[in-house]
């Protein structure tokens, strides 16, 4: 992990991060001023994950055409100049811009699409086979903060100089993400071939090896089910929750995300704490860290004390964090150079679509019967998860050795 090129991968996505959450909140500040509609708020989210499914599809395109490194320069600095013309806009335009608002928001997270699955698949071209699960760790570590963070200073950005002057802030972030880009060296580049083969067969290939590797499979049916049962978190049905069983003010909810990222934090530090221990134990770990979560979420779905209800939250961040640190880590293992950018395309794609889905279905549910019912349901799904990966544990190696 003292490569010059990962500290310069990590430090340039920690910037990009921040810089997404710093030019939403700006957006939100900016936009609501403008329309004070909960509708226009709401098409931010459903853009920035459509136009990321969509980047996700064909983004298989550019990998067989273009290297790692390219991409992630071509993305960042392209969104520099999108967020250029973003703020452009905004600033001298006003009430008429809103849909083309939408426009810039769009190619933001098209562009945002193939920027994640590359960073991705770059990281273990940068760092040794037996530091992977501590690199993942680490970058967990940096990016959580930052997501726990950033909300809150953009708040404060806002607050202090405007969401106008938010946007142009933001902007400085992704100047420099994309000087960080510019310096990554990657020493396998010249192991990569250029595939010459037709677009359907390249913008089936990620998919393909998917379904055909059981290893592969297991874990993104896994990812999927995740994906789907982990929707009851966000910020959204947890706000309802908040208010229908815990009958709490709305400064409950935020303690509850912000000990639910501490538990992330937690997680990423004890991964890359005790890394050797972990990966010669990482089948046991991902197995047992799905059965606790599906445990946690049913528990939290029935309890009703508050002080309870924040301590499942954390032990709800920090398990989740293993399980997902495990199952990065167990791809990148396993998953040769020339198959991750296809794989994570498709992973990018299928975890965009369904949670758009399930964000909506569980909403509904939330709605027409009730917040403890969703929590139900996840951990029913998450239990169903945890006993298919235990059904598929042949597949996983039992341990890695080489530490």
């Amino acid at each position: 992990m003292k490569s010059k090129s990962f500290r310069y991968l990590w430090l340039g996505q920690s910037l990009a991060n921040l810089g997404d959450i710093l030019y939403i909140v700006g957006l939100i500040s900016v936009l609501y001023g403008v329309s004070e509609s909960a509708i226009t708020l709401a098409m931010l989210p459903f853009l920035s994950t459509f136009g990321r499914f969509i980047s996700g599809i064909l983004s298989p395109l550019l990998f067989a055409k273009f290297r790692l490194k390219f991409l992630l320069v071509l993305s960042q600095l392209l969104k520099t100049f999108v967020l250029l013309g973003l703020s452009l806009w905004i600033n001298f335009t006003g009430e008429q811009s809103l849909f083309i608002v939408y426009g810039f928001i769009l190619l933001i997270a098209l562009l945002d699409g193939w920027a994640m699955p590359a960073t991705g698949a770059m990281l273990p071209r940068l760092v040794q086979k037996n530091e992977i699960l501590k690199a993942n760790s680490f970058i967990s570590i940096v990016l959580d903060t930052i997501q726990m963070a950033g909300w809150a200073i953009g708040g404060m950005l806002v607050a202090m100089i405007n969401g106008y002057n938010v946007l142009w802030f933001t902007l400085l972030l992704f100047i420099l993400s994309s000087w960080m880009m510019l310096q990554l060296r990657d020493p396998r580049e010249e192991d990569i071939k250029e595939n010459d083969e037709k677009m359907i067969i390249l913008l089936r290939h990620g998919w393909v090896t998917l379904w055909k590797n059981r290893l592969y499979r297991a874990i993104h049916l896994q990812i999927t089910i995740d994906t789907v049962a982990n929707v009851v978190w966000i910020a959204a049905i947890l706000y309802i929750f908040v208010f229908e069983v815990l009958h709490a003010s709305e400064a409950w909810w935020g303690y509850l995300n912000t000990v639910f990222f501490l538990g992330l934090l937690a997680g990423g530090v004890l991964c890359s704490t005790y890394a050797k221990q972990v990966e010669s134990n990482l089948r046991g770990v991902l197995l047992l860290s799905s059965f606790a979560i599906s445990l946690i979420t049913i528990l939290f779905g029935m309890n009703s004390i508050l002080v309870i209800a924040l301590i499942l939250a954390a032990i709800h961040g920090f398990t989740q964090q293993i399980k997902g640190i495990s199952i990065d880590s167990f791809l990148q293992r396993e998953a040769s150079i020339e198959e991750l950018p296809y794989i994570y395309a498709a992973q990018n794609a299928l975890i965009s679509l369904v949670f758009s889905f399930s964000s909506l279905g569980f909403g509904v549910i939330a709605e027409i019967l009730h917040a403890k019912i969703v929590f139900y349901i996840s951990g029913f799904l998450l239990l169903i998860g945890a006993l298919f990966l235990s059904g598929q544990r042949k597949y996983f190696p039992k341990y890695y050795e080489g530490n």
